[in-house]
This record gives C-alpha cells, structure tokens and sequence, in this order.
C-alpha cells in the first residue's frame, strides 16, 4: 500500500509550518495523519458536503444559499469572536489549537469544535474550521465557552437567490446541524473557477 502523503496545501492547520515539517514529526512520532485535517475530515463530512439541499430549512424557512468549503477545506471558515477577546492574547492562541464553544451570542444550543487558521491578538477575532467532536476527544482543547459568530466565508451553491455585495440575505452553513436558517451582510462576492467565493458578516440565526 502506497504510504498516505499530507496534501501539499501547506495550510499550517496542522501545527506545523507546512507539509514537509509534518512528514519530519510523523516520523519523529510527534505527529500522526489524523492531525492533518484533509486526511479524514473531508470523508467524514462528505455527506455534508454534497447534501441536497433544498433551500427551506428544518422551520420550513427558505434560504437563498448554502456557503460551503473553499477546495479542499474541510469546512466553510468561521469567523469568531470569544465573550472574552483578551484569552486570545492571554493563552497565546493561535493556528493549529482546538477551540471549544458555543455560539452563545447568536443564540445556538450546540457547542463546536473548532481549529483554529488564523488568530488576531489584537482584536481577539479567530477564523477557524468546524472539525468535529472526535477532535476535541484527541487533541488539548482551549474551551473559549461562549462566542459570537462575527462571519462566514467559502464557496456559495445557490439555491434560491445568489448572494449580493451589500445586501443582508439568508443562507445555510453547510456543517450547521440544526439546519437552521442564518442571516448575515454580503461582504465579499469573487466569482472564482472553483465556484463563488462569499464572506457573509453580522450573523443573525433567524
């Protein structure tokens, strides 16, 4: 059997630098393949990603599209903004920990798991991926508790109405497992080969 290789993307999720240094500590035994998060979560989350959407939610709501991940991503990016903004600063956070919360500021019952892709000391904002529970079963967790969802970003599959710079619409999270429908201001609209890039801020869960 051919030996897994990491993917070459150099993303850093993992801890390491980029994808030769995380080939150097799996050997050290310091790292293993379920560290990188294309080596498993893309299959696990598979179903979530091709779903079949039908652009009404669980409340019979519609929405106007579902905001996926970018590639080979393993989720659309989450941008986030801890109750307390100076942890980020006071427990050194940064790309590659587990976050652990709940999106208290817009009202949601379900804790996630996060990794974290880029962290900001100053303003204590955190864009990261949802990675899933088995993550934080198998990995030191920093438990943030509560935070506010400031935003989304990744590739929109249209469903009722394509996103719109300027214009507050609704959309689905494509990991969002109450399948319920969220709102949130157009900020960023990139028609790119890999399909549209959208960022969505000021999230509202309607």
């Amino acid at each position: 059997m051919e030996q897994w290789k990491p993917p070459g993307k150099n993303c850093g999720a993992c801890g390491a630098p980029d994808c030769a240094d995380f080939l150097v500590l799996m050997d050290r035994g310091e790292k293993s393949r379920r560290d990188c998060p294309f080596s498993h979560s893309q299959v696990e989350n598979s179903s979530v990603n091709e779903g079949n959407y039908t652009g009404i939610d669980v409340c019979g709501r519609s929405y106007d599209f579902v905001i996926g991940p970018i590639c080979q991503e393993p989720s659309a990016r989450k941008i986030i903004l801890p109750f307390r903004a100076d942890l980020v600063e006071l427990w050194e956070i940064v790309m590659g920990d587990v976050i652990l919360g709940r999106p208290m500021g817009q009202g949601c019952p379900v804790q996630h798991v996060l990794r974290v892709i880029d962290a900001n000391p100053v303003t204590g904002v955190l864009t990261c991926h949802s990675i899933g529970p088995h993550a934080a079963r198998n990995n030191e967790v920093k438990d943030v508790q509560a935070y506010h969802v400031v935003g989304f970003e990744g590739l929109a599959k249209v469903m009722t109405r394509p996103p719109e710079f300027g214009f507050r619409q609704s959309f689905l999270p494509s990991f969002c497992m109450m399948q319920v429908a969220h709102t949130g201001v157009v900020s960023l609209v990139l028609a790119q080969s890999g399909g549209l890039h959208v960022r969505v801020e000021d999230i509202r869960i309607l």
